[in-house]
């Protein structure tokens, strides 16, 4: 159960700020391109790797390394989408938001691969698959409730 939340939690704020954002931005007649430009933020998930050894390295000084760092993401996450919802869409706190969420798939990530074993690993990623795969449908159809 605890994989198919973080799975969502992973899932939710890329499709927030991929898919639902960019369609709030068309409802709002924001111009194609900074729409285009905005696309560039899936770019966090493919350039953790650069800052992953430094959330390796370095622990915060509650929890531990592991779930120090993913409470931190997480808070820093509710609290970015929560001001997005506030803002006009196309402000720079996608970024934020986006690079927060990369970063929790790096430490869920590490996480998984720590508690679970070598043999369990596959239906695990499973798991968090499907939460992160209903996390995209959900978030995909309040936009089209609420967004037209």
């Amino acid at each position: 159960m605890v994989l198919l939340l973080l799975g969502f939690a992973s899932g939710l704020p890329l499709a927030l700020t991929a898919g639902t954002l960019q369609a709030w931005m068309r409802v709002e007649n924001v111009d194609l391109k900074t729409i285009g430009f905005f696309s560039l933020v899936g770019q966090a998930y493919v350039f953790k790797f650069l800052w992953s050894p430094a959330m390796d390295r370095f622990t915060p000084s509650f929890l531990g390394r592991r779930r120090g760092w993913l409470l931190l993401m997480q808070l820093a996450l509710i609290a970015g989408i929560v001001a997005i919802g506030f803002m006009q869409p196309g402000r720079d706190l996608t970024v934020l938001v986006a690079f927060c969420s990369a970063s929790q798939d790096i430490v869920f990530d590490a996480w998984k691969t720590d508690v679970l074993p070598p043999e369990e690993r596959g239906s695990g990623a499973a798991i968090t698959v499907l939460g992160y795969r209903l996390a995209v449908l959900i978030s995909g159809g309040l936009a089209d409730r609420y967004l037209g």
